[in-house]
């Protein structure tokens, strides 16, 4: 195999995407195996990539105990990718310390020990890296669920960027979620103690509309809001199915009239990735562009701390 100082993880199912994200900006890719894109050169931060391996190494194995035993002198957590040899793999990773297995509580730190990834490139070689971007195997936090509050799953999403990110609403902050219905966003948002005005064509879920801290209002559009008319808000949040252009209009003109302070949005592909749209969303200054554990087709722009909020 041709070496790579770096390895990236694509999102299963979303390879292709990941693979024209790294030819647009120029990433020498020298191999590919599965979600598995090694390459050489200065690594990026790709949005379509779920994790990111950094200074990968061969490791020769003798035997499926070899291998276990050189993974586990390296450091205790490893979780496994398998491209090839699966039954090989799989025999090694059952003797290896489980990770990943316990759900993780929302609210709760990342895990503070380094997590390594690791694949087997053939019967006696380990492709290993110690030092992922992730510290959840394999970049995809496993949510202990509440299947009792939210109204859809897409709280996930983000219970995973407040995560991710370390940063969330704080009680008392006003948050604005446009296109809410049927309110899994909103009730996230109403338990961290925030105050939340609710935007959608259709109604909320009924429990989430009677949250005390929620202000919901119904048929009406997140892109008919004017911002100066809607006054200066802490958070914005889309989850709306919209086009991308059309969703950087609406972000554009929030920014424009500087009445936000923090941003959290889905952009939801139709068809092809639209990778120019990502480009745009991804120029403007102090954002963040990725693909959530949680995401389908679709990437998650956040802005932290825009400083323009009055």
């Amino acid at each position: 195999m041709t070496q790579a100082n770096i390895v990236y993880l694509a999102p299963e199912g979303f390879e292709t995407p990941l693979e024209e994200e790294l030819t647009l900006r120029g990433v020498s890719v020298v191999w590919r195996r599965g979600r598995l894109f090694g390459a050489n050169g200065e690594g990026i931060t790709p949005a379509w990539a779920q994790n990111i391996w950094y200074d990968p190494v061969l490791i020769p194995i003798r035997s499926i105990g070899d291998g276990v035993k050189k993974l586990r002198a390296v450091q205790r957590n490893w979780a496994l990718v398998s491209t090839e040899h699966h039954r090989r793999a799989e025999l090694i990773r059952q003797q290896l310390p489980p990770v990943g297995t316990k759900p993780f509580v929302f609210g709760s730190p990342p895990p503070a020990a380094p997590m390594g990834g690791w694949t087997l490139w053939d019967e006696g070689t380990i492709l290993a890296s110690a030092v992922c971007a992730s510290s959840f195997a394999n970049g995809e936090p496993r949510f202990a669920e509440d299947t009792q509050g939210p109204p859809s799953r897409a709280y996930r999403k983000l219970w995973e960027v407040f995560t991710v990110m370390g940063k969330r609403p704080q009680p008392g902050d006003l948050c604005l979620d446009l296109g809410s219905a049927p309110g899994g966003w909103t009730w996230v948002l109403a338990m961290l103690g925030a105050r939340v005005f609710s935007l959608d064509k259709s109604p909320l879920d009924p429990a989430v509309a009677a949250l005390p801290l929620v202000n919901h209002c119904e048929n009406s559009s997140a892109f008919a809001l004017d911002p100066v008319s809607a006054g200066a808000v802490d958070w914005l949040f889309c989850d709306v199915a919209c086009y991308p252009d059309r969703l950087l209009r609406l972000v554009t003109r929030w920014l424009e009239k500087g009445r936000c302070g923090n941003f959290v949005c889905t952009i939801k592909f139709q068809g092809i990735t639209d990778h120019s749209i990502a480009s745009s969303f991804l120029n403007i200054p102090g954002s963040r562009l990725m693909h959530l554990a949680h995401n389908k087709h679709e990437l998650t722009w956040t802005l932290f701390d825009n400083g323009t909020h009055s």
